[in-house]
Protein backbone atom coordinates (compact mmCIF):
# COMPACT_ATOMS: atom_id res chain seq x y z
CA UNK A 1 0.00 0.00 0.00
CA UNK A 2 1.47 3.44 -0.95
CA UNK A 3 1.43 6.14 1.69
CA UNK A 4 -1.01 9.07 0.95
CA UNK A 5 1.33 11.70 1.30
CA UNK A 6 2.33 11.29 -1.94
CA UNK A 7 1.93 14.16 -4.49
CA UNK A 8 -0.51 12.32 -7.03
CA UNK A 9 -2.80 10.70 -4.04
CA UNK A 10 -2.61 14.06 -2.46
CA UNK A 11 -3.97 15.37 -5.42
CA UNK A 12 -6.39 12.90 -6.69
CA UNK A 13 -8.01 12.70 -3.53
CA UNK A 14 -8.26 16.67 -3.19
CA UNK A 15 -9.93 16.77 -6.67
CA UNK A 16 -12.50 14.16 -5.21
CA UNK A 17 -13.40 15.83 -2.09
CA UNK A 18 -13.35 19.72 -3.00
CA UNK A 19 -16.62 20.39 -2.62
CA UNK A 20 -17.30 17.63 0.25
CA UNK A 21 -19.50 20.40 3.06
CA UNK A 22 -23.22 19.46 3.40
CA UNK A 23 -25.46 20.02 0.42
CA UNK A 24 -26.81 23.05 0.65
CA UNK A 25 -30.02 23.52 -1.91
CA UNK A 26 -28.10 26.17 -3.30
CA UNK A 27 -25.49 24.55 -4.57
CA UNK A 28 -27.79 21.40 -5.67
CA UNK A 29 -29.53 23.72 -7.82
CA UNK A 30 -26.63 24.46 -9.69
CA UNK A 31 -24.91 21.01 -10.05
CA UNK A 32 -27.82 17.97 -10.01
CA UNK A 33 -25.77 15.13 -8.44
CA UNK A 34 -25.16 16.10 -4.35
CA UNK A 35 -21.23 16.65 -3.91
CA UNK A 36 -19.85 14.50 -1.17
CA UNK A 37 -20.71 15.35 1.85
CA UNK A 38 -24.39 15.09 3.65
CA UNK A 39 -25.64 13.55 0.29
CA UNK A 40 -23.61 10.87 0.43
CA UNK A 41 -25.18 9.67 4.08
CA UNK A 42 -28.30 7.71 4.93
CA UNK A 43 -29.89 8.40 8.51
CA UNK A 44 -27.30 5.33 10.19
CA UNK A 45 -24.53 5.84 7.51
CA UNK A 46 -22.07 7.67 4.85
CA UNK A 47 -19.81 6.54 2.40
CA UNK A 48 -16.91 8.41 0.76
CA UNK A 49 -14.95 7.27 -2.32
CA UNK A 50 -11.47 7.82 -1.88
CA UNK A 51 -7.94 6.15 -1.92
CA UNK A 52 -6.35 5.29 1.05
CA UNK A 53 -4.62 7.86 3.25
CA UNK A 54 -5.99 9.68 6.34
CA UNK A 55 -8.77 11.73 6.08
CA UNK A 56 -10.27 14.84 8.72
CA UNK A 57 -13.89 14.55 9.11
CA UNK A 58 -15.41 17.20 10.47
CA UNK A 59 -19.04 17.17 11.50
CA UNK A 60 -22.36 18.70 12.43
CA UNK A 61 -24.81 17.19 15.12
CA UNK A 62 -27.96 18.38 16.29
CA UNK A 63 -31.35 19.39 15.45
CA UNK A 64 -34.53 20.10 16.58
CA UNK A 65 -35.28 17.70 19.47
CA UNK A 66 -32.38 16.69 21.77
CA UNK A 67 -30.03 13.75 20.08
CA UNK A 68 -27.31 11.49 21.06
CA UNK A 69 -24.78 10.53 18.24
CA UNK A 70 -21.78 8.55 17.90
CA UNK A 71 -19.64 7.90 14.87
CA UNK A 72 -18.19 4.64 13.94
CA UNK A 73 -16.43 3.60 10.77
CA UNK A 74 -14.54 1.00 9.00
CA UNK A 75 -13.69 -2.04 10.44
CA UNK A 76 -16.06 -1.82 13.81
CA UNK A 77 -13.71 1.23 14.93
CA UNK A 78 -15.11 3.82 16.90
CA UNK A 79 -14.47 6.98 16.26
CA UNK A 80 -16.67 9.66 18.04
CA UNK A 81 -17.69 8.45 21.28
CA UNK A 82 -21.72 9.32 22.29
CA UNK A 83 -22.16 13.15 22.25
CA UNK A 84 -25.29 14.82 23.63
CA UNK A 85 -26.93 18.16 22.45
CA UNK A 86 -29.87 20.09 23.73
CA UNK A 87 -33.09 20.35 21.12
CA UNK A 88 -32.31 23.03 18.81
CA UNK A 89 -28.97 23.33 19.12
CA UNK A 90 -26.00 22.30 16.86
CA UNK A 91 -22.24 21.48 17.65
CA UNK A 92 -19.49 20.30 15.27
CA UNK A 93 -16.99 17.71 16.12
CA UNK A 94 -13.79 16.27 14.44
CA UNK A 95 -11.72 13.59 13.90
CA UNK A 96 -8.90 12.12 11.73
CA UNK A 97 -9.52 8.31 10.11
CA UNK A 98 -7.34 6.22 8.22
CA UNK A 99 -8.00 4.38 5.05
CA UNK A 100 -6.21 1.57 4.36
CA UNK A 101 -6.43 -2.18 2.42
CA UNK A 102 -7.19 -4.38 4.46
CA UNK A 103 -9.31 -1.76 6.14
CA UNK A 104 -9.26 -4.19 9.37
CA UNK A 105 -6.71 -6.66 10.66
CA UNK A 106 -3.42 -6.38 8.23
CA UNK A 107 -3.85 -10.46 7.04
CA UNK A 108 -7.98 -10.48 6.62
CA UNK A 109 -10.31 -9.93 4.20
CA UNK A 110 -9.64 -6.39 2.12
CA UNK A 111 -13.32 -4.85 3.24
CA UNK A 112 -15.10 -2.13 1.25
CA UNK A 113 -12.96 0.39 -0.62
CA UNK A 114 -13.10 4.20 0.32
CA UNK A 115 -14.68 5.50 3.66
CA UNK A 116 -17.22 4.05 5.48
CA UNK A 117 -18.62 5.34 8.24
CA UNK A 118 -21.80 4.62 10.81
CA UNK A 119 -23.98 6.61 12.59
CA UNK A 120 -25.23 5.50 15.94
CA UNK A 121 -26.60 6.28 19.22
CA UNK A 122 -29.78 6.22 21.14
CA UNK A 123 -30.97 9.40 19.27
CA UNK A 124 -28.54 10.25 16.37
CA UNK A 125 -29.06 13.15 14.29
CA UNK A 126 -26.13 14.20 11.55
CA UNK A 127 -27.02 17.77 10.18
CA UNK A 128 -23.48 17.95 8.25
CA UNK A 129 -20.39 16.46 7.05
CA UNK A 130 -17.11 17.55 5.76
CA UNK A 131 -14.47 14.86 4.74
CA UNK A 132 -11.38 15.87 3.33
CA UNK A 133 -7.31 14.44 3.16
CA UNK A 134 -5.55 15.09 6.15
CA UNK A 135 -2.94 17.62 6.91
CA UNK A 136 0.94 17.06 6.35
CA UNK A 137 0.87 18.15 9.83
CA UNK A 138 -1.11 14.81 10.54
CA UNK A 139 0.70 12.67 13.54
CA UNK A 140 0.32 8.57 12.42
CA UNK A 141 -0.29 6.68 15.60
CA UNK A 142 0.87 2.90 14.46
CA UNK A 143 -0.51 -0.18 16.34
CA UNK A 144 1.43 -3.11 16.59
CA UNK A 145 -0.28 -6.18 18.49
CA UNK A 146 -2.24 -8.92 18.59
CA UNK A 147 -6.13 -9.78 18.96
CA UNK A 148 -6.23 -7.82 21.93
CA UNK A 149 -5.23 -4.88 19.66
CA UNK A 150 -6.92 -5.33 16.60
CA UNK A 151 -9.28 -4.44 14.61
CA UNK A 152 -12.09 -7.44 15.66
CA UNK A 153 -14.10 -8.26 12.64
CA UNK A 154 -17.25 -9.41 14.68
CA UNK A 155 -18.97 -8.87 17.89
CA UNK A 156 -18.92 -9.70 20.59
CA UNK A 157 -15.04 -9.08 20.33
CA UNK A 158 -13.02 -6.21 20.28
CA UNK A 159 -9.52 -4.71 20.74
CA UNK A 160 -8.44 -2.06 22.59
CA UNK A 161 -7.07 -0.09 19.48
CA UNK A 162 -10.69 -0.53 18.22
CA UNK A 163 -11.85 1.91 20.77
CA UNK A 164 -8.47 4.23 20.83
CA UNK A 165 -9.83 6.76 17.79
CA UNK A 166 -12.08 7.79 19.85
CA UNK A 167 -10.05 9.60 22.14
CA UNK A 168 -8.20 11.76 19.60
CA UNK A 169 -9.35 14.44 17.88
CA UNK A 170 -8.29 15.68 14.48
CA UNK A 171 -4.64 15.52 13.99
CA UNK A 172 -3.56 12.10 15.25
CA UNK A 173 -4.58 9.43 12.88
CA UNK A 174 -4.19 5.80 14.36
CA UNK A 175 -3.13 2.98 11.77
CA UNK A 176 -3.84 -0.29 13.83
CA UNK A 177 -1.90 -3.50 12.38
CA UNK A 178 -2.31 -5.47 14.98
CA UNK A 179 -3.25 -8.66 13.80
CA UNK A 180 -4.92 -12.21 15.39
CA UNK A 181 -2.75 -14.76 16.79
CA UNK A 182 0.44 -13.21 16.10
CA UNK A 183 3.63 -13.61 18.91
CA UNK A 184 7.00 -11.25 17.95
CA UNK A 185 8.43 -14.04 15.66
CA UNK A 186 5.41 -14.23 13.16
CA UNK A 187 4.61 -10.27 13.08
CA UNK A 188 8.40 -9.78 12.07
CA UNK A 189 8.58 -13.05 9.24
CA UNK A 190 5.04 -11.92 8.43
CA UNK A 191 5.00 -9.52 4.63
CA UNK A 192 1.80 -8.37 5.42
CA UNK A 193 2.66 -6.89 9.15
CA UNK A 194 6.23 -5.80 10.12
CA UNK A 195 7.11 -5.46 6.59
CA UNK A 196 4.74 -3.39 5.36
CA UNK A 197 4.05 -1.04 8.61
CA UNK A 198 7.69 -0.35 8.41
CA UNK A 199 7.80 1.76 5.34
CA UNK A 200 5.12 3.84 6.29
CA UNK A 201 6.41 5.43 9.39
CA UNK A 202 7.74 8.74 8.61
CA UNK A 203 9.61 10.89 11.24
CA UNK A 204 8.20 12.00 14.31
CA UNK A 205 5.12 8.70 14.06
CA UNK A 206 4.38 6.93 16.86
CA UNK A 207 4.58 2.84 17.35
CA UNK A 208 2.95 1.40 19.58
CA UNK A 209 4.47 -1.86 20.81
CA UNK A 210 2.58 -4.65 22.28
CA UNK A 211 3.12 -8.39 21.46
CA UNK A 212 3.26 -11.05 24.32
CA UNK A 213 0.01 -12.83 24.66
CA UNK A 214 0.87 -15.64 21.96
CA UNK A 215 4.95 -15.66 22.48
CA UNK A 216 4.05 -18.77 24.37
CA UNK A 217 7.02 -20.78 23.34
CA UNK A 218 9.76 -17.84 22.39
CA UNK A 219 12.69 -17.89 24.75
CA UNK A 220 13.64 -14.72 26.29
CA UNK A 221 16.68 -14.16 24.13
CA UNK A 222 14.74 -14.38 21.51
CA UNK A 223 11.74 -12.33 22.71
CA UNK A 224 14.45 -9.66 23.73
CA UNK A 225 15.88 -9.83 20.57
CA UNK A 226 12.57 -9.35 18.26
CA UNK A 227 11.86 -6.13 20.72
CA UNK A 228 14.56 -4.67 20.05
CA UNK A 229 14.33 -5.35 16.71
CA UNK A 230 11.03 -3.95 16.37
CA UNK A 231 12.20 -0.67 18.28
CA UNK A 232 15.51 -0.76 16.40
CA UNK A 233 13.20 -0.26 13.02
CA UNK A 234 10.82 2.13 13.85
CA UNK A 235 13.51 4.22 14.90
CA UNK A 236 15.50 3.57 11.35
CA UNK A 237 12.56 5.44 9.69
CA UNK A 238 12.36 8.21 12.30
CA UNK A 239 9.42 6.94 14.17
CA UNK A 240 9.46 7.34 17.88
CA UNK A 241 9.11 3.73 19.71
CA UNK A 242 6.60 2.90 22.55
CA UNK A 243 6.35 -0.42 23.85
CA UNK A 244 3.30 -1.25 25.90
CA UNK A 245 3.44 -4.51 28.81
CA UNK A 246 0.04 -6.42 27.73
CA UNK A 247 -3.04 -6.70 29.21
CA UNK A 248 -3.81 -9.29 31.67
CA UNK A 249 -5.61 -12.02 31.29
CA UNK A 250 -8.84 -12.89 34.15
CA UNK A 251 -7.64 -15.66 35.76
CA UNK A 252 -8.06 -15.27 39.98
CA UNK A 253 -6.39 -16.74 42.46
CA UNK A 254 -8.18 -18.18 45.46
CA UNK A 255 -7.67 -15.15 47.15
CA UNK A 256 -9.21 -12.28 44.68
CA UNK A 257 -5.40 -11.73 43.35
CA UNK A 258 -4.81 -12.01 39.44
CA UNK A 259 -2.83 -15.38 38.91
CA UNK A 260 1.13 -14.97 38.50
CA UNK A 261 1.57 -17.22 35.71
CA UNK A 262 -1.75 -16.90 33.49
CA UNK A 263 -2.67 -13.75 34.17
CA UNK A 264 -0.07 -11.67 33.93
CA UNK A 265 1.85 -13.78 30.99
CA UNK A 266 4.04 -15.68 32.11
CA UNK A 267 4.92 -18.58 29.23
CA UNK A 268 5.98 -21.84 29.89
CA UNK A 269 9.28 -21.43 29.86
CA UNK A 270 9.32 -19.37 32.54
CA UNK A 271 9.89 -16.02 30.44
CA UNK A 272 7.88 -13.29 32.16
CA UNK A 273 6.64 -11.54 29.50
CA UNK A 274 6.08 -7.90 30.86
CA UNK A 275 9.42 -7.90 32.88
CA UNK A 276 11.19 -8.61 29.34
CA UNK A 277 9.35 -4.98 27.90
CA UNK A 278 10.08 -3.24 30.82
CA UNK A 279 13.60 -3.87 30.68
CA UNK A 280 13.70 -3.42 27.29
CA UNK A 281 12.00 -0.20 27.56
CA UNK A 282 14.58 1.10 30.49
CA UNK A 283 18.19 -0.36 28.21
CA UNK A 284 16.53 1.10 24.94
CA UNK A 285 15.42 4.09 26.35
CA UNK A 286 12.12 3.89 24.88
CA UNK A 287 8.91 5.36 26.43
CA UNK A 288 6.75 2.43 28.71
CA UNK A 289 3.07 2.02 28.44
CA UNK A 290 3.06 -0.17 31.85
CA UNK A 291 -0.56 -1.83 31.01
CA UNK A 292 -0.14 -4.79 32.68
CA UNK A 293 0.13 -3.25 35.77
CA UNK A 294 -2.65 -0.84 35.03
CA UNK A 295 -5.24 -3.65 34.05
CA UNK A 296 -4.00 -5.88 36.45
CA UNK A 297 -4.91 -2.75 39.27
CA UNK A 298 -7.95 -2.54 37.84
CA UNK A 299 -8.92 -5.68 37.29
CA UNK A 300 -8.53 -6.97 41.00
CA UNK A 301 -9.83 -4.03 42.18
CA UNK A 302 -13.21 -5.22 40.35
CA UNK A 303 -13.08 -8.37 41.34
CA UNK A 304 -14.09 -11.83 40.41
CA UNK A 305 -17.44 -10.45 39.17
CA UNK A 306 -17.35 -7.04 38.46
CA UNK A 307 -14.43 -7.56 36.30
CA UNK A 308 -16.72 -10.26 34.03
CA UNK A 309 -17.78 -7.24 32.00
CA UNK A 310 -14.28 -6.61 30.81
CA UNK A 311 -13.71 -9.71 28.96
CA UNK A 312 -15.83 -11.94 27.18
CA UNK A 313 -16.68 -14.20 30.29
CA UNK A 314 -20.51 -14.00 30.01
CA UNK A 315 -20.59 -14.64 26.40
CA UNK A 316 -17.24 -16.89 25.35
CA UNK A 317 -16.40 -18.02 29.01
CA UNK A 318 -13.21 -16.05 27.72
CA UNK A 319 -10.99 -14.29 29.92
CA UNK A 320 -8.37 -13.24 27.55
CA UNK A 321 -9.86 -10.95 24.83
CA UNK A 322 -12.13 -8.12 25.81
CA UNK A 323 -15.85 -6.80 25.57
CA UNK A 324 -16.29 -3.40 23.80
CA UNK A 325 -16.67 -2.22 26.93
CA UNK A 326 -13.79 -3.68 28.57
CA UNK A 327 -11.56 -2.32 25.00
CA UNK A 328 -12.92 1.17 25.41
CA UNK A 329 -11.81 1.41 29.47
CA UNK A 330 -8.38 -0.71 28.53
CA UNK A 331 -8.15 2.00 25.01
CA UNK A 332 -8.59 4.88 27.77
CA UNK A 333 -5.87 3.47 30.18
CA UNK A 334 -3.32 3.92 26.86
CA UNK A 335 -4.55 7.26 26.58
CA UNK A 336 -3.59 8.08 29.98
CA UNK A 337 0.05 6.35 29.07
CA UNK A 338 0.12 8.61 26.12
CA UNK A 339 -0.88 11.84 27.82
CA UNK A 340 1.31 11.39 30.98
CA UNK A 341 4.41 11.00 29.14
CA UNK A 342 3.46 13.47 26.55
CA UNK A 343 3.49 11.75 23.61
CA UNK A 344 0.57 13.35 22.22
CA UNK A 345 -0.33 17.03 22.62
CA UNK A 346 -2.85 17.21 24.97
CA UNK A 347 -5.17 19.08 22.34
CA UNK A 348 -5.78 16.73 20.68
CA UNK A 349 -6.92 13.91 22.90
CA UNK A 350 -10.59 13.90 24.16
CA UNK A 351 -10.94 13.18 27.94
CA UNK A 352 -13.87 10.63 27.59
Amino acid sequence: MRRFNGVRATALAAAVLAACLTAAPAARAHDRQSPPGIGNCTATACHFEVPPGDYDVTVRLGGTAASATSIGGETRRSLLPETSVAAGRQVTRGFTVNVRTPEGEPTGPDGTPGLDLTVGGPAPALAGIRVTPASRHTRQLFLVGDSTVCDQPADPYSGWGQQLPQYLRRGVAVANYADSGESTVTYLQNPQLWGTVQPLIRPGDLVLIQLAHNDKTTDEATYRANLETLVAGVREKGGRPVLVTPIVRRWFNADGTLNNDIALLVNGLGVNHPEVIRSVAAAEDVPLIDLTAKTKALVESLGVEGSKALYLYDEKKDNTHTSAYGATVYAGLVRDGLLAQHLVPRGTVRAG
